[in-house]
């Protein structure tokens, strides 16, 4: 596991953990209500908050949501393997399925229950594919810029980075999707140069690159695709989530899930709470920190009250 320079741990000062997967480390974070500076009287079995990071991230992604609710809330947000302070074999099945089980091994080893699920990204039909599995410990879902369906529309950075030559040199070479995805990723100003970095940091080297260059190649476009039944599966079963409370936040200005995607969430889950930043891109969370960080709060607040969530407008 990667050790954190001072500079990443002033952003990221979080407590790390590992679980032992058949001999591969899985990191994770596990913030709970006592234990941070400035914490207010300990919660008896607080609520547990489970985020899942999409491609090219690692929890890091979460901190502000890690730090906004850590207070109240347990906030337990695993790196996928491959991915962030998680151990990164080069033969291992990188595929959804994998991802899922692997999520699902956290919860059942943390003995989490009743979680409410915060996806980003890959992290969509990740979490999904857990929730539909096991909807009985699910009590709410955040939805952030991510499918829990075939994607309508594969933009072409994708299908180049997806070619076994040009895009190994690219992603496993160059780093290129990383890079490019912390100066794409956000649209209202560029993400200060030490954040850039911290997400950069797990994939210094090009042997760590391995996990995100299959996460790409790991998109299912095609019916004989190793992941495109088990992404069919989640994608039929999503009804058995539509009485679950359903908050979706949502970054207009991305690249890869754009608007065609949210209109398929928003018929999928009628009854959800629906946030759209007009100005804000695929890091939703970085171009919109506060005021995501704030929606996520009060929509906690309001279902945990079992009051009916009310529809917010775009920004």
């Amino acid at each position: 596991m990667n050790s954190l320079n001072p500079e990443l741990r002033e952003l990221y000062p979080f407590h790390s953990h590992c679980l032992n997967l058949g001999g591969v480390l899985y990191h994770f974070v596990d913030e709970q209500p006592g234990e941070s500076e400035g914490a207010t009287q300990p919660v008896t079995a607080p609520e547990t908050i489970v985020a899942v990071h999409g491609n090219p991230a690692w929890s890091f992604t979460f901190r502000g949501l890690i730090a906004g609710l850590r207070n109240d809330y347990r906030v337990v947000a695993p790196d996928h393997v491959g991915c962030g302070l998680s151990d990164k074999p080069s033969d291992y099945p990188y595929c959804l399925e994998q991802h899922i089980r692997n999520l699902e091994t956290l919860i059942e080893r943390r003995e989490l229950r009743n979680v409410t699920l915060v996806l980003h990204d890959w992290g969509g039909p990740i979490g999904l594919g857990y929730a539909i599995r096991h909807p009985e410990n699910v009590r709410r879902i955040v939805l952030l810029n991510t499918v829990g369906f075939r994607l309508p529309t594969v933009p072409w950075f994708l299908h180049l980075s997806r070619l076994p030559l040009i895009g190994r040199a690219l992603i496993q070479g160059a780093n290129a999707f990383t890079i490019g995805a912390t100066r794409l990723g956000v649209v209202r100003r560029p993400l200060p140069p030490a954040v850039r970095r911290a997400y950069a940091f797990p994939f210094r080297r090009m042997r760590d690159r391995t996990a995100v260059y299959r996460f790409i190649q790991d998109i299912p476009t095609k019916v004989d695709h190793p992941s495109y039944a088990v992404l069919a599966r989640i994608e039929q079963e999503l009804e058995k989530l539509r009485r679950h409370p359903i908050l979706i936040v949502w970054g207009a200005r991305d690249p890869v899930f754009r608007r065609a995607a949210l209109e398929r969430w928003r018929s999928l889950f009628p009854d959800a709470v629906i946030e759209v930043f007009d100005d804000a891109g695929h890091y939703v969370m970085e171009d919109a920190a506060e005021a995501v960080l704030d929606t996520i709060r009060s929509f906690l607040q309001r279902t945990k009250r079992h009051e009916s969530p009310t529809r917010i407008h775009a920004h």
